[in-house]
């Protein structure tokens, strides 16, 4: 959305500098000149809010979200029983890597959707299911 209002803007501005440059030549120069520092300030300004503020973060750390009958795991899933009488039959197996600490991560799962973090392994997922 913002680069859509920032190419508007750009045109409009573009455009006006034309018709200033057509009506009167000399004043074109001056506007000009100072529509390039406005835009130059605009542009830092974004630019120190855009490394401030990354999207999708709210104050930094892991974001994990599940939907009406879903699973959502900020980590790995692995060696479980999920779901309606599902079973895990064998020594349980090892985990992954866990993820790299100090990064912010979001993990979504719709309605009755699975997401996970990290791996999702070595499971028994969904209604009868058995993992051995």
């Amino acid at each position: 959305m913002g680069v859509w209002v920032v190419a508007v803007v750009a045109g409009v501005v573009s455009a006006g500098l034309i018709v200033a440059l057509v009506v009167n030549p000399d004043m074109a120069d001056q506007t000009a000149s100072v529509t390039g520092a406005v835009v130059g300030l605009a542009a830092l300004v974004l630019a120190v809010i855009t490394l401030v503020h990354r999207p999708g973060t709210s104050g930094g750390g892991r974001r994990v979200v599940a939907g009406r009958g879903g699973l959502a795991a900020g980590g790995s899933i692995t060696g479980n029983a999920i779901g309606n009488r599902s079973k895990a039959v064998g020594p349980p197996t090892p985990a992954g890597p866990a993820p790299a600490s100090g990064q912010d991560s979001y993990v979504r799962a719709a309605r009755d959707g699975l997401a996970a973090g990290g791996d999702v392994t070595d499971n028994a997922l969904g209604d009868d299911s058995e993992r051995r």
